[in-house]
């Protein structure tokens, strides 16, 4: 494990290979909010050996730590910084290209995996722009309104395309109907959808990192 390239344009903390490969695999994961680069970089020595983890940080403190966009909390309403979430969204673009360059990944098997805020964002990216993805998780996420974000109209770029959703339905921050409305917006286009819910709060258990594991080590195959 090491400390990041200081020339890329978001902070972030990289494990490399563990099988070395001229042209590795890579992971990109986005933490949630108030979180950091440090959170979900400690579920790198669980997953596949194989790839090349970059655990990103956000660009907006917030609290103790880093916000993609801020929130608006009100009794009767939470409401999204749009204008920063879009500026986030193409600044994580920008970093993924970067990253992909500095690191000799290959541009063909990019992952992208986040949790809460930064699966709503891992999410969006894809998207905006499945050709750039080989495969997403959405840990604990949302599926932003559909005035806000409206999916795509063109089905082919999507065919096929490998995207994970895990949710807990104890999730008191991100409540289940939440995950749920993923799975069914997600339904209407021509992607591998695998949906799983788990006996768990806003978290990551054992089980669902198990999963997780499985679903990635399958997309890179038995190579």
């Amino acid at each position: 494990m090491s400390q990041p390239a200081s020339s890329l344009s978001l902070v972030h903390l990289v494990r490399h290979p563990l099988q070395p490969s001229p042209s590795p695999p890579l992971l990109l994961l986005s933490h949630g909010l108030g979180s950091d680069e440090a959170d979900l970089f400690g579920l790198a020595p669980y997953l596949d050996p194989r790839f090349l983890i970059i655990s990103v940080r956000a660009p907006h403190p917030y609290g103790p730590g880093y916000a993609w966009f801020d929130l608006q909390i009100r009794p009767d309403q939470i409401s999204a910084d749009m204008q920063q979430a879009t500026a986030s969204m193409g600044k994580l673009q920008t970093f993924l290209q970067e990253a992909i360059s500095a690191y000799g990944a290959d541009p063909q098997q990019v992952y992208l995996m986040g949790f809460s805020q930064g699966g709503i964002m891992s999410l969006c990216l894809t998207l905006s722009d499945p050709r750039q993805v080989a495969g997403v998780v959405v840990m604990s996420g949302r599926m932003p309104d559909e005035e806000v974000f409206p999916l795509p109209t063109a089905p082919e770029p999507f065919q096929d395309l490998p995207i994970l959703v895990v949710h807990g339905v104890y999730d008191s921050v991100l409540p289940i109907q939440e995950g749920r409305r993923i799975r069914d917006r997600l339904q209407t286009l021509p992607i591998q959808l695998t949906y799983q819910e788990y006996p768990m709060a806003h978290q990551v258990s054992q089980e669902s990192l198990r999963d997780i594991t499985l679903w990635l080590g399958e997309r890179l195959g038995s190579a």
